[in-house]
């Protein structure tokens, strides 16, 4: 029996697809994810409300230092009165934005700046503020990284904070990040530094069930780690990549539970016709065309020989999987077949 009317509101549609099934969860499917969420409890996946507070007092201590340091640096560059109204503002985004953290797990962070900060003074003076907190374990700057980061400690809690400065005379507390046209005119590190919020925000609203899908993404990120293919730097899946391919799932199975998602998410890519791309939506749908290098093996052959293409929703739209080879591929797809099996013997 449905736990909700069969009249009920339609499911959105998202995705470059219409979905597989809008079925409603029958009772037996919400019992199975609460059965799922206790499962993953049991190996302390999640973290305690006090512990939740204590990573937002953090933030928010962080947040404070970031708009002191925003006022001090605009000082020397403007009068004083017109110092006093400048802001920054702290975005977090990966795991904990997408609300799928787990015990310990560090922050992922992005200090955006207006224009007139430069990227330099957030390696100088930025870093020195931070080193000067009492509570601060380490900080530990890599400039010179594909994606440069400050890496720190803060109260037990580790965060990596990245920069981006946007062609703004000001950045206000309501800062989207997500329309495409912020980039004009960005040098490449900013974008690269950005992509992670926007890639973060643009999986979000491109899932009609938040809820359902942070239980299964939880569920099949414990799954990939425990059969050994999490890792992005080994040619398997990082998280971004996980949070996608749920995510797609999400899309063709609408109003699916947990549980019902876990074992269509094994189902669907068991089944995908590999090198056909995961695309959340259509690369059209967010495309300022401001010169950036897109994904797209229609006008760059380099791209037409990867394996596994997994594309971010936001500009510029990118492979996220280029590391995966055909050993790890073909470990992979048979992981998905032995885990669909699995699940389905389980869940008959």
């Amino acid at each position: 029996m449905s736990n909700r009317p069969a009249d009920g509101p339609r499911a959105p549609s998202l995705g470059i697809t219409s979905p597989i099934s809008v079925t409603e969860p029958t009772d037996s499917d919400m019992q199975a994810s609460r059965e799922l969420e206790e499962c993953l409890r049991a190996f302390g996946l999640f973290e305690s409300d006090q512990e939740m507070e204590h990573r937002m007092n953090v933030l928010s201590k962080v947040n404070h230092i970031v708009q002191t340091w925003i006022k001090d640096m605009s000082a020397k560059k403007m009068p004083k009165q017109n110092a006093e109204l400048m802001s920054g503002k702290i975005f977090t985004f990966g795991s904990y934005r997408l609300g799928v953290h787990t015990k310990g797990a560090d922050i992922d962070t992005l200090l955006v700046a207006p224009r007139h900060i430069e990227r330099s003074d957030f390696f100088d003076t930025f870093e020195k503020l931070l080193s000067a907190i009492p509570d601060c374990e380490y900080v530990r700057a890599v400039e010179e990284a594909f994606v440069p980061v400050i890496k720190t400690k803060i109260e037990g809690i580790e965060l990596d904070i990245l920069f981006a400065r946007l062609a703004l005379k000001n950045i206000p507390p309501d800062q989207d990040l997500r329309d495409g046209a912020l980039l004009k005119n960005l040098d490449e590190k900013s974008v690269r530094s950005l992509n992670g919020s926007r890639v973060t925000d643009d999986i979000l609203l491109l899932v009609p069930n938040h809820e359902s899908f942070r239980l299964a993404l939880r569920a099949v990120k414990l799954w990939a780690k425990k059969r050994g293919i999490y890792s992005n730097a080994l040619g398997y899946l990082g998280g971004v990549s996980w949070a996608m391919l749920v995510a797609r799932t999400c899309q063709l199975y609408p109003r699916a539970s947990a549980a019902t998602l876990l074992q269509k998410f094994f189902l669907v890519f068991r089944q995908w016709p590999w090198p056909k791309p995961v695309l959340l939506r259509h690369n059209s749908e967010d495309n300022p065309n401001l010169g950036f290098p897109v994904w797209d093996p229609r006008i760059n052959p380099a791209d037409r020989y990867h394996l596994m293409p997994i594309i971010t929703p936001s500009y510029p739209q990118q492979n996220s999987t280029f590391n995966v080879s055909s050993s790890t591929k073909s470990i992979m797809t048979n992981e998905f077949s032995r885990a669909s099996d699995c699940i389905d013997e389980v869940m008959s």
